[in-house]
């Protein structure tokens, strides 16, 4: 006689093992729950057999998708007014997933000079190992792409703003001339998000964030995501995640997609915030100047307004030549503002950065120390008040007496 599959007739070790059946009508929650799976068992052994053939949005195993995952994913798609959106370890990993599935040996990818660091060191390691060639151009130029066409140009790589220099760059511009050319067009968006810039609503194949910053939220997660319209590249993309065997826990999904809810309030509070501290710093006198694409003196002011619904709350201050020596004493004296990488997070950060090293094709005037700031959710006053005691430090180091007798010698 064939026993039941649950039931008190079973071996306690049995009932250790074997979940009961708990029946889900009548229940809703306005979270999405968390799955955990890596195995996923099918009802018979043609299911499984056909496992393969079920479209996108079928289970075939944990790491290549959970409801979670595929709720994060659709989400971000409509944000993105997307296709199709895939999620992975970290913004770098999905630029390179991205760059890797749709170039091949022979292929150029032009890259802003002002592109995030790690991903400069990809294209010049790997990328070149595996015969792609990267060729950088100037992002304060704007025939800089152009310039740069040939046979083999396959992609154009843009960031904008670009990463601590903070340059906008022409987007539909770009867009034009490489379709044109049946060039395609990725986009760093992690500083706007999809909620202050679609790069695929202005023509872009390609659009990548970090959600470990703005949609995170929290600075407690890793994650990327690449989202893109032509179903013919969401095939490339989605094998070559396959194949690599790349995927994302649902645990941090859930962490991911809590912070998605806040995302607007938190955006708008830190790009206002942002903003009028920049204006603030701007009137120091040992600021030489701000880059935020919002002050009216910022190159691509007009290309921000035109194309951004606002502001994020990152922004660089570069502070005048005699000034920069005292940075490390003044940072010293901040209590509330933390030093450290990232952006995004509830909490404000600096980050002192060096650039010049990482520059081909455009040249970084000035002091090479660049301040790049990440405004959370303090309070604008007490923010300010930190920052006052940040300046007020390099301007008592810069008055007194023997320093301005060295000056004089000088």
């Amino acid at each position: 006689m064939r026993r039941a599959k649950t039931g008190w007739d079973m071996d306690d070790r049995t009932l250790c093992v074997v979940h009961p059946k708990v029946s889900l009508e009548g229940f809703a929650s306005l979270a999405v729950p968390t799955y955990r799976a890596s195995t996923i068992p099918f009802p018979d052994s043609a299911a499984y057999a056909g496992r393969l053939d079920r479209g996108d949005d079928s289970y075939v195993y944990g790491l290549y998708g959970t409801p979670t995952t595929r709720t994060l994913e659709k989400q971000l798609a409509a944000l993105e007014r997307a296709e199709r959106c895939f999620l992975t370890p970290s913004g770098q990993s999905a630029i390179f997933i991205a760059m890797a599935a749709l170039l091949e040996p022979g292929d150029t990818v032009l890259i802003t000079d002002s592109v995030y660091a790690p991903v400069r060191d990809l294209a010049t390691s790997d990328l070149a190992r595996f015969g792609v060639k990267p060729v950088f151009f100037d992002p304060s130029d704007p025939e800089g792409p152009e310039k740069l066409l040939d046979d083999s140009v396959r992609m154009i790589w843009v960031e904008s703003p670009g990463s601590t220099t903070m340059e906008i760059l022409d987007l539909p511009a770009i867009v034009r001339m490489a379709k044109a050319r049946g060039i395609l067009v990725g986009c760093d968006n992690t500083w706007a998000t999809p909620y202050l810039l679609k790069p695929l609503e202005l023509g872009a194949d390609i659009s990548v964030q970090a959600l470990s910053k703005y949609v995170g939220g929290h600075s407690d997660v890793l994650m990327g995501s690449i989202a893109v319209k032509d179903p013919q590249l969401a095939a490339r993309i989605k094998g070559m995640m396959w194949r690599t065997g790349t995927g994302v826990s649902p645990d941090d999904c859930s962490l991911v997609l809590r912070g998605l809810e806040t995302l607007t309030v938190r955006l708008a509070h830190s790009g206002t915030v942002g903003e009028r501290l920049a204006r603030w710093i701007a009137a120091r006198p040992t600021v030489a100047r701000v880059l935020h694409p919002a002050l009216e003196t910022a190159p691509g002011h007009a290309i921000w307004k035109r194309d951004f619904k606002g502001a994020s709350g990152v922004f660089t201050v570069v502070l005048h030549d005699d000034a920069v020596p005292h940075v490390p004493a003044a940072l010293d004296e901040l209590t509330l503002i933390s030093i450290g990488a990232s952006w995004g997070g509830t909490r404000s950060l600096v980050a002192p950065m060096s650039v010049a090293k990482y520059r081909t094709a455009s040249r970084v005037d000035g002091a090479d120390m660049h301040l790049r700031f990440s405004i959370g959710l303090e309070a604008e006053e007490d923010l300010e008040r930190d920052l006052e005691r940040f300046f007020d430090r390099i301007e008592a180091l810069l008055s007194m007496p023997e320093r301005r007798l060295a000056r004089s010698s000088v």
